[in-house]
């Protein structure tokens, strides 16, 4: 009985953990809420494959529970943390929800602004640097930080965050423009 608990919960923990995982941006929430929708995910989503097609069907089971926590997952996005789940705002860091105070305290304890995750101005590409200029991330001058070192490199930088719906159509003809004249001049 103890062993059939446990797996549940294991079960529900990564069924979770992989809705949390499927959708962009950070989702900080306690271990007791992915579990939480893992385990109602799982039950609603068997419930539902028994309910349309019955006992035969229930090898699908697997999958309709991680839809339905992943469908947890966004209501608990938009309701409760109230934010966006698609888009470039989906990747800046929640203002509210549960234990969200408490990883926003321990990273500014590390010294990381939870307000600037997810901005423009975290990604390097969106800020040419000279080849002078230290880099951001750990104060040194390295060869080849400079967007015109390697132009195509940064190209497939912002195409890659206007795919992915961290930048619009306006942001990255923008960025893309003011790198295209950094190696004219």
């Amino acid at each position: 009985m103890l062993g059939e608990v446990l797996g549940a919960l294991i079960l529900a923990f990564v069924t979770g953990g992989l809705a949390r995982f499927a959708l962009p941006g950070p989702d900080p929430m306690p271990l007791w809420l992915t579990v939480a929708i893992g385990l109602v995910g799982g039950l609603a989503g068997t419930a539902i494959v028994i309910a349309i097609g019955g006992r035969k069907a229930e090898s699908w089971a697997g999958m309709a529970s991680f839809f339905v926590a992943v469908g947890l997952v966004v209501a608990y996005r938009r309701f409760v943390q109230k934010r966006p789940v698609w888009g470039r705002d989906a990747y800046r860091f929640p203002e509210r929800g549960f234990g969200v105070e408490q990883y926003r305290e321990r990273l500014k304890k590390a010294g990381i602004d939870p307000d600037r995750i997810g901005t423009q101005q975290a990604f390097g590409a969106l800020q040419p640097r000279s080849p002078m200029q230290p880099s951001p991330t750990d104060g040194h001058v390295h060869a080849g930080d400079a967007p015109t070192d390697n132009p195509a490199h940064y190209l497939g930088l912002l195409e890659e965050l206007h795919d992915t719906g961290v930048l619009d159509d306006d942001e990255y003809t923008a960025a893309r423009t003011r790198l295209l004249e950094n190696l004219r001049s």
